[in-house]
């Protein structure tokens, strides 16, 4: 009953109040509301800017947590009790009906400012020859076909003398590595300089399709000499002996010191059959690992150790696997 006899009185001095505040904030206050105003302010960004250095520290601390992560994982991706995984390929980009052999990829050792550039080798004569590489600044542009900074050639006419021959392509240091035109020799083309040195090899290798690879129903042609790029820098005069049969495998490419091959088991698949370990010398016959495709024959493989991905030219498409490692 009490509270229901100060409401009349309440409702009456509330107008009252408003017209005060009201009349307050319309008289002059000289410089106190600015310098009450300016305290909040002050303080308010004193708090904003401690929340962001916290912030700040909170987020430089987790990139350093993912650096360290990061490498440590690449420092132990090539540990003996990790094993390869791979998943779906990716199809990157169909290149048309003219150019069904080639090979793909990236530079491992790229030169400075070319560390997201890939390179493209199309054999644009009879699918065994080329006289140029086409390079995209990185994988969108290659995607949408803007080719940046563009082709280099190698030579003007195709085939002749140090040009490309069969599909086998790789690139280290600013460098194509390639099989020389109708030489049992590897060409080395520098990109900058545009200059072209050749290695021979050992009496007896194999040149102008006498050992390709094969499968049972077919073998591919100029595929005598398969050029794969190591961790560690490239380098020739050394020599391993195998037990597995050339003509048994499709492709081979590396990755940690350690060589594989692919074999055809059908329209939609490959595998991952044989390994060769080049430090300890143990082949293996058991890494049965599928390879999906999305064509018949798969033409070049090359493995990239800077993001762990395995290049295909696959009939006309570029297609790519993301490798992962785990542990055994």
């Amino acid at each position: 009953m009490e509270v229901e006899g100060l409401l009349p009185g309440l409702k009456r001095r509330l107008p009252q109040l408003e017209a005060e505040v009201s009349v307050l904030e319309q008289e002059d206050d000289g410089d106190l509301y600015g310098t009450v105003s300016l305290q909040h302010l002050i303080a308010k960004l004193n708090s904003t800017t401690h929340s962001h250095q916290r912030l700040n520290t909170d987020t430089a601390e987790q990139v350093r947590s993912l650096t360290g992560d990061q490498t440590q994982f690449y420092s132990r991706s090539c540990l003996k009790y990790f094993t390869l995984a791979m998943v779906m390929p990716h199809r990157i980009k169909n290149f048309g009906a003219s150019y069904a052999y080639g090979s793909w990829g990236r530079d491992p050792k790229p030169a400075a400012g070319k560390e997201s550039w890939f390179w493209i080798v199309p054999l644009t004569k009879s699918n065994v020859y080329s006289n140029f590489v086409r390079l995209y600044s990185s994988l969108s542009s290659l995607v949408v076909g803007v080719s940046v900074p563009g082709s280099v050639a190698i030579q003007p006419s195709n085939p002749t003398t140090n040009t490309i021959q069969g599909p086998n392509v790789v690139m280290y240091g600013d460098a194509l590595y390639y099989n020389c035109y109708n030489k049992d020799a590897v060409c080395r083309f520098n990109i900058t300089a545009k200059t072209v040195t050749t290695m021979g090899l050992p009496k007896g290798t194999g040149f102008n399709s006498k050992f390709n690879f094969c499968h049972l129903d077919a073998c591919y042609g100029y595929t005598d000499m398969d050029l794969v790029i190591p961790d560690s820098p490239p380098t020739l005069g050394r020599t391993w002996t195998t037990s597995a049969h050339k003509r048994a495998v499709t492709n081979t490419f590396m990755a940690c010191g350690v060589l594989y091959a692919t074999r055809y088991l059908n329209k939609e698949a490959e595998e991952i059959f044989y390994s060769f370990d080049t430090v300890s010398g143990r082949e293996r016959y058991d890494i049965g690992m599928e390879i999906k495709k999305m064509s018949t024959n798969i033409q070049s493989l090359n493995y990239s150790p800077i993001d762990h991905m395995l290049y295909a030219y696959n009939n006309l498409q570029y297609i790519y696997f993301n490798f992962t490692f785990h542990i055994l």
